[in-house]
């Protein structure tokens, strides 16, 4: 029988975050599906979604649960799981008549 304790330590694989996948609706109900870690910045989707799409992410708003979207956050700050969607909206500038 082998005995395995010689006193090595084995190097343990990186602690990475859970892999969940988003979808991105937009408003004529068009799908895109994203692989992400839970602890990538939402900032990367954007970036990915608006290059996919050929808009400026400054033209359009990300929403989760009716709340906007942070670049910054992570989707394990916002409490996401597996399958969740973020749903995509034209920045609509102005509305008042004068």
């Amino acid at each position: 029988m082998a005995d395995d304790t010689t006193g090595e330590t084995k190097p343990q694989p990186k602690q990475e975050g859970a892999v969940i996948n988003l979808v991105v609706k937009d408003q004529s109900g068009a799908e895109v599906h994203f692989k992400v870690k839970t602890h990538t910045k939402l900032e990367k989707v954007i970036n990915a979604y608006c290059a996919k799409k050929s808009i400026v992410p400054s033209t359009v708003r990300f929403v989760f649960d009716g709340t906007r979207v942070n670049p910054n956050s992570s989707p394990e700050d916002l409490g996401m799981d597996d399958g969740d969607s973020i749903d995509v909206f034209q920045e609509q500038v102005g509305g008042r008549r004068p």
